[in-house]
């Protein structure tokens, strides 16, 4: 029997309102794409890590009802939060990265314009980004989508990880680690550049604010498989994968 087909929904007020209102973009794909009809059986996700078990009672032009029959907390959100900082990439690559640290665990996903950064971000193409979020996060059953923001300011993306225990920053010119990431714990912040890396200033300023200096090994790495490998290996290194 297949998994029932999740989708994220807003306003619910369960247990005092047991029905839903699946609308937009969630119900053009329930509908257009999945088919979903009357009597399907899904699965209505908060973002704040509940599941909502329902049955579809009516499909309709714009919208889609449905009973919610119960509730459960969600079981495959990471216990401890990580959060990726990474350079804005050329193409759809940022998208492939969302992706992947979506399906990682990964908490939350800031991208940043940074001096070698040749990349632009816009309002629409955050928004893509966080449908990509919410997409790979149904995908890999995870009950909350990672929030997706941008900063046009690296100094901003960097204080933003104030209250994370461990602020590590990827650079390709650091000749070693400040510290093994085998022994982390605790929320952990992870920083990884653009295709054109990082400038020195850059560099000094992260180690200034309390960043520690972590080398990606003898090889140069592409930026997308740079942030993916760095989601894995924290992750790791938290017990996320076990």
């Amino acid at each position: 029997m297949s998994t029932p087909k999740r989708f994220f929904i807003d306003n619910l007020n369960y247990p005092d309102n047991t029905e839903a209102v699946l609308e937009g973009e969630e119900f053009v794909h329930a509908k257009t794409v999945l088919r979903i009809t009357e009597g399907a059986e899904i699965v209505l996700l908060d973002n704040g890590g509940n599941e909502y078990s329902a049955i579809v009672t009516k499909v309709e032009k714009s919208r889609l009802s449905a009973h919610i029959t119960g509730v459960n907390r969600g079981e495959r959100e990471a216990t401890t939060p990580i959060y990726l900082l990474i350079g804005a990439l050329k193409g759809d690559k940022t998208e492939l990265v969302v992706q992947k640290a979506t399906e990682l665990g990964i908490a939350k996903i800031g991208v940043f314009s940074s001096r070698y950064c040749s990349a632009y971000m816009n309002e629409n193409k955050l928004e893509r980004l966080n449908k990509v979020a919410r997409e790979a996060a149904k995908q890999c059953l995870r009950s909350v989508a990672p929030e997706v923001v941008y900063f046009d300011n690296f100094t901003a993306a960097l204080q933003s990880v104030t209250d994370y225990n461990n602020k590590l920053f990827f650079c390709e010119f650091a000749e070693s680690s400040d510290i093994e990431l085998s022994g982390i714990s605790g929320a952990t912040a992870l920083v990884v550049g653009s295709e054109g890396g990082f400038a020195d200033e850059e560099f000094a300023l992260a180690k200034e604010i309390g960043f520690a200096g972590m080398s990606l090994g003898k090889r140069i790495l592409r930026a997308e498989t740079a942030a993916i490998s760095v989601c894995a290996l924290a992750a790791f290194a938290l017990g996320e994968l076990e």
